[in-house]
């Protein structure tokens, strides 16, 4: 055999060995990026103001509007209460649409900042609330500014690639369940402390003025912080390129055989824009993941909105008479499972089943608490009359726990929180599952804040 055949083959040999260890191997799962917790680390302390301003008002929103003596029948608290929560959430609705199309035009950081800005100063004046109409109007206010949702899902789009993405998102509705527990927690402890606590803070005349001061006062810490990250640490994602003209121009409309079909032009914003307008999303796909999504964030408004109200509202008319501190203590006790659900198990069951298996039985864990609920209020009933003997708007505490009446008490916290971590559970499995989805059915990274 000559020399040179079998120094090809070698060649051979040598050019197989290499092509085996440059080519990436099909059998084993991709690996993942490491996460850019510098920056992911920033976006995530912006994310955290909106769920604590949003949920903070929740524990003590029943006692507020019975403060202002708006109605003469107790019983239409709970109304004046519920449209007082619904004034964020429509305003929010009406303008989150917006808040992405301006961050393109403008950018990331400066839109996220000026949502925070917006959310500091009306949350202030919220706590300064010393009537309804005044409470209304700058909740309102509050809701149009809290448009962040849809440009930090953009941030991390732009931020991540297919490997990390998901795990990203994740982060976004954890981030959200942290601030719901944090902000019940503060609204329920810090609410009206100056009767809350006499012996600290009862020598301050301003807030027995505004009894609701305090506590939006510490959640807009919470603000302030973020966009004092994102001032200093956040950077731009949104890359703009500048128009480069086509090499071949063409003179007069005529185009020649050198022209290029497609142009080489980078594409502009507005461009991107105007190619993937509202509609050509609506592709049947969409559709169903935009409408399930639609139903799912209204059974999750109603059980984050109404549980507040059935709780403060006396056993008489249906409620459980619960205080301002049980309220946000029952809250942020069911959230805690939200660090365990999104971090550990969230994960696995994913990986397992996958988003759509994994949102499907969310929606279907978080159905029972929408019918067991309203039974509660036949225990909390029960307990008052063998107590009292007659109606309070506040549920009075069993004296002897070994009592069947301290058996009852203890039952319905057990029960009551029970079925908060339903809930909790099924909003953890549905709304972390379809953000993935809604990434997933984006034409591009650019248009994920319009889906």
């Amino acid at each position: 055999m000559h020399p040179r055949s079998n120094s090809h083959r070698h060649g051979d040999a040598d050019s197989e060995a290499e092509a085996s260890t440059s080519l990436p191997t099909t059998t084993g799962a991709p690996k993942e990026t490491p996460l850019p917790w510098t920056q992911l680390s920033a976006l995530l302390a912006v994310r955290l103001a909106e769920p604590i301003n949003f949920a903070l008002v929740m524990p003590f929103i029943y006692e507020m509007v019975e403060g202002f003596e708006v109605v003469k029948n107790p019983q239409d608290v709970s109304f004046y209460a519920g449209l007082l929560l619904t004034s964020y959430s429509i305003c929010q609705a009406i303008t989150i649409m917006y808040w992405g199309p301006l961050s393109d035009r403008i950018g990331r950081r400066p839109t996220l900042l000026m949502g925070l800005t917006g959310d500091l100063a009306t949350f202030v004046l919220f706590g300064l609330s010393k009537s309804y109409k005044w409470a209304i109007i700058t909740r309102s206010l509050n809701g149009l500014f809290a448009g962040n949702t849809a440009v930090v899902k953009s941030v991390v789009a732009e931020i991540s690639d297919d490997s990390n993405r998901p795990r990203m998102m994740a982060l976004l509705p954890l981030m959200w369940n942290i601030g719901v527990v944090a902000g019940s927690a503060i609204g329920g402890l810090l609410a009206d402390p100056a009767n809350q606590y006499p012996s600290i803070f009862g020598r301050f005349d301003i807030l027995r003025t505004y009894p609701y001061l305090l506590p939006c006062l510490v959640g807009s810490l919470t603000t302030a912080m973020g966009l004092f990250v994102g001032l200093f640490k956040l950077k731009e994602t949104l890359v703009i390129e500048p128009a480069v003209p086509d090499v071949v121009t063409q003179e007069a409309g005529i185009a020649t055989e050198a022209t290029p079909l497609v142009s080489t032009a980078p594409q502009q914003p507005g461009e991107q824009l105007s190619a993937h307008s509202m509609l050509s999303l609506l592709t049947p796909t969409s559709k169903f993941v935009m409408a399930t999504n639609v139903l799912m964030c209204l059974a999750i408004a109603m059980g984050d909105q109404i549980y507040p109200i059935f709780a403060a509202s006396a056993p008489a008319d249906g409620g459980l008479g619960f205080s301002t501190r049980d309220i946000g203590i029952s809250l942020s006790v069911s959230s805690v499972a939200v660090l365990y659900l999104q971090l550990v198990a969230y994960p696995k069951l994913a990986h397992k089943y996958g988003a759509l298996t994994c949102c499907q039985m969310g929606l279907k864990i978080m159905t029972p608490f929408f019918f067991a609920m309203p039974f509660l209020s036949l225990l909390s009933s029960s307990i008052e009359n063998m107590i009292a003997g007659k109606t309070f708007m506040r549920l009075p505490v069993p004296t002897d726990w070994m009592s069947f009446v301290g058996f009852e008490y203890c039952m319905l916290w057990i029960l009551l929180i029970g079925l908060l971590l339903v809930r909790i559970t099924g909003n953890v499995l549905a709304f972390t599952s379809l953000n993935l989805l809604v990434s997933n059915i984006a034409p591009s990274k650019a248009m994920l804040d319009l889906v």
